[in-house]
């Protein structure tokens, strides 16, 4: 079995860092893993200072352009080699050892997908009242619009089985802001088996709320609603 995990980044400050307690976490997961590191466009010089890492199982590559996570992560899953490929932001917020639960979940529910969830009961993170109303009324409407049973779409480490994105990543639209919704509707037609992980996330909320994330974020899941059920576009 070998994991391989995709790690977007954008403008990081401690890159190198990053990636040697990513590795310390990683190897008390699998022996067999590697890291797919993908530069989405930075402008701070963390893509030079990130090849300048160390380490046989570092693959970084990237583009010049920021696009999105989405796209990124898309971009990134081209150099995987992995039997399951997960996705965990690269920055220090949660930390990857927290993969080893999701393989065992994912094992004993006979699971194709397992993300995490800031709103399972045993997840232990900060979560402020005025963001979990936007999340709970969010996740509300991807249930109506979409008949997606899950609590929460948007946290930064997710586990599939690699012929989940064989099958489902070339129809991806979405590069930024609702990816992870457009990966989870369309696994949810394609009857792919979901289930929702505990977590740890270390990384405490703003209680600011950016209105220009939120309502593009409403448009591109209007846009996945009109692909889906209007045009048809992810039926072909």
């Amino acid at each position: 079995m070998k994991l391989s995990i995709i790690m977007p980044m954008y403008n990081s400050k401690d890159i190198q860092t990053n990636l040697k307690e990513a590795i310390k976490s990683l190897e008390k997961v699998t022996k067999d893993y590697e890291i797919v590191v993908v530069d989405d466009g930075s402008e701070n010089g963390c893509f030079k200072e990130a090849k300048k890492f160390k380490s046989k199982k570092v693959r970084v590559v990237g583009y010049r352009k920021n696009r999105g996570k989405g796209n990124a992560i898309k971009y990134g899953f081209k150099f995987t080699r992995g039997d399951y490929i997960a996705f965990v932001d690269s920055g220090r917020d949660l930390n990857p050892k927290q993969l080893k639960d999701f393989l065992a979940i994912m094992e004993s529910e006979k699971a194709d997908i397992v993300i995490g969830s800031k709103r399972h009961p045993k997840s232990k993170v900060y979560y402020p009242i005025i963001r979990r109303i936007m999340s709970r009324t969010y996740q509300l409407v991807n249930k109506i619009l979409f008949n997606l049973n899950v609590k929460d779409t948007q946290v930064g480490i997710k586990l599939f089985k690699r012929n989940v994105l064989e099958k489902i990543m070339p129809k991806i639209v979405v590069k930024k802001f609702a990816f992870d919704l457009e990966l989870l509707v369309l696994a949810n037609k394609h009857n792919f088996k979901i289930v929702e992980a505990p977590i740890v996330m270390n990384y405490r909320f703003k209680s600011t709320v950016n209105i220009s994330a939120v309502f593009w974020m409403l448009w591109d899941t209007a846009a996945i609603f009109y692909r889906l059920k209007i045009l048809r576009y992810y039926d072909s």
